[in-house]
């Protein structure tokens, strides 16, 4: 018996106001959205360590979204990187390459924010601008559930691995995320 508090999961859609707006709208009309929860949690559980620490989660329970932008010819690129919290994005080859950019680096925070309508802390692969890529690592795509954020810092998704890398205009790369120290 675990003396540790539960997150109680319910269907996200029953719990709008757990959701941001865009992950709201996106839910609505996502074919999976049956698939994904949300449980209520403290914001300043929202980053990944306090969360797996405070719950009891093994890091790789959950996945961690990092916007990622760089120009090219004048134009703005940006992806939205979902990998495993147990690793790190490839910015610097992989993800660069995918933005077909000279350099990519991770978008400010307050980019990141206005562009997504999302906190920061929060900020998810579901219900991004269209023109934003999702870059799913292969791992995360192949894991039984994945907790990511919800948008807001008060609350967290859960849903299939594989439902991430079928979210809209969603791409899965292999060897995305890199493991942390390596």
């Amino acid at each position: 018996m675990s003396l540790l508090p539960e997150l109680a999961w319910v269907p996200a859609l029953s719990e709008p106001a757990l959701l941001a707006e865009p992950v709201a709208k996106a839910l609505a009309g996502w074919e999976l959205a049956n698939q994904v929860e949300v449980a209520a949690i403290d914001p300043d559980l929202a980053d990944t360590q306090a969360l797996s620490d405070a719950y009891g989660l093994p890091l790789s329970a959950s996945a961690n979204c990092v916007v990622v932008t760089g120009r090219r010819a004048g134009e703005s690129r940006t992806a939205a990187c979902v990998v495993l919290a147990t690793n790190r994005a490839d910015v610097n080859n992989l993800v660069r390459k995918q933005l077909d950019v000279r350099k990519a680096s991770f978008m400010s925070t307050d980019e990141a924010v206005a562009g997504s309508g999302m906190e920061y802390g929060g900020i998810t692969p579901v219900g991004l601008p269209a023109h934003w890529q999702v870059l799913v690592d292969e791992a995360v795509s192949r894991s039984d559930h994945v907790i990511i954020g919800s948008g807001i810092r008060r609350s967290k998704l859960r849903l299939p691995g594989p439902a991430v890398g079928r979210l809209p205009g969603a791409q899965v790369v292999p060897d995305l995320g890199r493991p942390v120290g390596g």
